[in-house]
């Protein structure tokens, strides 16, 4: 545990994060207090970069590049310390001398994971690291949900990286959403991929976080199949409101169920197409581009 004394703060408190009093505003159901090792910063600019735990090494470094920018661009990075493309970009904004800020799923005197502990210490120096759990609480599955909608409600927007389709990254994601913020994803991965065909917007390098802060954020283009192609078939065979597995598709275009599968995991890989429960299929907002 860092060494940070800990204090409180409640929403009536001036020092109360102002984006997550107006957050709450929308949402009863967001923290009316946090338990702050540090302090929280209040910058202009404040970018929530979430993504897997088992990142690929290029989404590491992709997460390092943004939020040193961030911190060079003088805001603040929040994420939710955990291993892999959290721990990236708490480092990166620390390196380039800005502020972070963790959310931890358990009490802010318990380091989850126990590994950053240096991490979150080296954090509450010139950033914080908060809770809105009661000391001591242990991690829970439940927890990291509700920490995941105040780490969207304490900024302006949610990049995700390399995150799977199910996962925390994409209740942020989706929290976020609900709230007004902005969402962004870098394509490569399910989940990123599935919010990109959602209508998430595209952070892939510290252009586009740079056009994403100006307000004229990149927007997601696919390249539609050749007309009389399988694929182009299939895409019109899709719906954007019923899903359809790959037998439906099958009989509706008369393709074999081979050739009907190819042509949805290139659709998907377009982002064409976005896997819905039960492996079946919905026409993705791209496709209306």
């Amino acid at each position: 545990m860092s060494a940070a004394p800990v204090h409180r703060l409640d929403l009536a408190d001036p020092a109360f994060p102002a984006r997550l009093r107006e957050a709450r505003d929308r949402s009863g159901s967001l923290p009316d207090h946090l338990e702050v090792r540090g302090e929280v910063p209040e910058r202009e600019v404040a970018i929530a970069i979430v993504g897997a735990r088992a990142a690929l090494v290029e989404d590491l470094a992709l997460a390092h590049r943004l939020a040193r920018a961030v911190a060079e661009l003088g805001g603040v990075v929040v994420s939710g310390g955990a291993i892999g493309v959290d721990s990236a970009a708490h480092h990166g904004a620390l390196e380039a001398g800005g502020p972070t800020v963790v959310v931890l799923g358990t009490g802010v005197d318990v380091d989850y994971p126990v590994r950053n502990a240096a991490l979150f210490a080296e954090v509450a120096r010139t950033g914080a690291v908060v809770s809105s759990f009661p000391r001591g609480s242990l991690p829970r599955p439940g927890h990291f949900v509700r920490r995941n909608a105040t780490i969207a409600a304490l900024v302006d927007a949610v990049v995700v990286i390399g995150a799977r389709a199910a996962s925390g990254s994409m209740h942020t994601a989706v929290a976020a959403h609900r709230l007004g913020r902005v969402v962004a994803a870098a394509p490569g991965s399910s989940g990123g991929d599935r919010l990109l065909a959602a209508g998430a917007v595209v952070v892939a390098s510290v252009d586009d976080l740079r056009a994403l802060i100006a307000g004229t954020p990149r927007r997601p283009t696919a390249a539609a199949p050749d007309a009389g192609t399988d694929a182009a078939r299939v895409l019109d065979a899709l719906s954007r409101g019923e899903p359809r597995d790959p037998e439906a598709v099958a009989a509706r275009t008369g393709l074999p169920i081979r050739a009907a599968i190819r042509a949805l995991t290139d659709l998907e890989l377009r982002g064409l197409a976005v896997l819905a429960p039960g492996q079946t299929y919905l026409r993705s907002a791209l496709a209306s581009i």
